[in-house]
This record gives C-alpha cells, sequence and structure tokens, in this order.
C-alpha cells in the first residue's frame, strides 16, 4: 500500500513516525501508566525503549505492516499521541494512545476518523479495532468514527500494563464497501 507519510485535519497533522520523536512520545504518552493502561505494548522506562520502538516502526512501515503517525496540533507542532494501523495483507486494525494531557478534546476521535477517511481509499478489505470493555473512553471514540461493535468476547487479550490479565474486550468494525476488481 502507498500511505502519505503526512494527513491534515483540521486542528491536526498527522506524520510518519521519525527516529526524533522518541523523546517527545516518551514524555508524553509512552512513559505514562495512565497513557499506556489499555495497550498491547509495555509501558516504556526508558528512552531506550521508545527508540527501540521507533526502529520497529521505521521498519514495520517500509515492510507494509504498520503505519503510526504522530498526532501533532496545527500552529504548536506540539505532539499530543499517535495514531496508526496494522496491516495484515487488507485486513487492518486501528489503534491510537494519547498524553493525558490531551484527552477529552476530540483528538482521538479526529485523528482515527482522518485514518478511516485514509484506509477507505486504499485496498482494505476489513478495518476493525479492539478495546477492553473496561476502557469506556476509546469506545466513544470508535463509535463516533462510526464503528460497529461486532463481538464482545470474554477473556481476549493479555494487556502488559495490567499484570498481564487476559481481559474481555470489544471487536469492533467499520463497514467497508467492496472495491471493483479489474477484468
Amino acid at each position: 500500500m502507498l500511505i502519505p507519510e503526512r494527513v491534515e485535519t483540521p486542528r491536526l497533522i498527522l506524520t510518519r513516525l521519525q527516529l526524533t520523536d522518541a523523546e517527545e512520545i516518551f514524555y508524553t504518552y509512552a512513559s505514562k501508566p495512565e497513557s499506556t493502561r489499555y495497550v498491547s505494548w509495555p509501558t516504556h522506562t526508558t528512552l531506550k525503549d521508545t527508540r527501540m520502538f521507533l526502529l520497529y516502526a521505521r521498519k514495520a512501515w517500509s515492510q507494509g505492516l504498520d503505519y503510526s503517525f504522530a498526532v501533532r496540533l496545527k500552529g504548536s507542532n506540539r505532539l499530543v499521541g499517535a495514531c496508526g494501523f496494522l496491516n495484515d495483507a487488507g485486513k487492518v486494525q486501528v489503534g491510537y494512545v494519547y498524553g493525558p494531557l490531551h484527552w477529552g478534546k476530540g483528538y482521538a476521535t479526529e485523528a482515527a476518523n482522518a485514518v478511516v477517511q485514509l484506509l477507505l481509499t486504499l485496498p482494505v478489505h476489513k478495518i476493525g479495532s479492539f478495546v477492553d470493555v473496561d476502557n469506556k473512553a476509546s469506545i466513544r471514540v470508535l463509535e463516533k468514527c462510526g464503528f460497529r461493535v461486532e463481538a464482545v468476547v470474554k477473556d481476549w487479550w493479555r494487556f502488559p500494563n495490567q499484570n498481564n490479565r487476559l481481559k474481555d474486550c470489544v471487536l469492533f468494525d467499520f463497514p467497508v464497501s467492496p472495491k471493483p476488481t479489474p477484468d
């Protein structure tokens, strides 16, 4: 998939993650237990953890597997979080994480909407996401973006920042129209 490295919304600029983003990512959300409680990766304890993730992100983008964007405010260029998607041969999973100082301002919804609109222009056949049933804010974001509840699954995912316990999850999908195939 050919993915743009920059996407703009009315208030935000989404740019491909860069190695130079490490300190901002670490201090904005990656080292914050309140931000990482519901994510699928461990809270970063050192800047080295963030740098290692960024090396992975750079390689995964090039391989067409993980398209992660830094989310910044227009005007100030301040990092507020990240948003992106994992790609498994056209079956994609949307995810996001934001610093606690930037919660409740609509940034997650605005950026996730931009990612979904981008995905709708690409050859994808499924757009989905999953959320810990206790993550009410994230559930609201996905619903506002037009995702539908596909299922609630008991003991579906181990969240590393919740003592690696299996948690019940809400699985979401976003309606995708079939793309015409060339003759």
